[in-house]
């Protein structure tokens, strides 16, 4: 675990995250993602994978938000009537 220049909490690439090490991540991760934080946010600053991240928020039972962007829709039916 390391400190970057700007304050944030960076990991080895790889390295087991565990004990009170976890805790606190997981601590921080859960805080962050609750004030707004995208989990693809969270793995950049963390240096950390999209699904580490992911499965540590799932861990810490945080409610996870729906995807954001652009959803599929059906195509509207030409005899639906308004």
């Amino acid at each position: 675990m390391a400190r970057s220049s700007d304050g944030e909490t960076t990991y080895a690439k790889g390295a087991r995250v565990t004990g009170e090490s976890r805790d606190r991540l997981q601590e921080e991760l859960k805080r962050r993602y609750e004030e707004g934080a995208s989990i693809r946010t969270l793995a950049h600053e963390t240096g950390r994978s999209y699904g580490f991240v992911h499965n540590v928020l799932v861990e810490s039972q945080v409610r996870l938000r729906g995807r954001g962007g652009p959803n599929r829709r059906r195509a509207a039916q030409s005899d639906e009537k308004v």
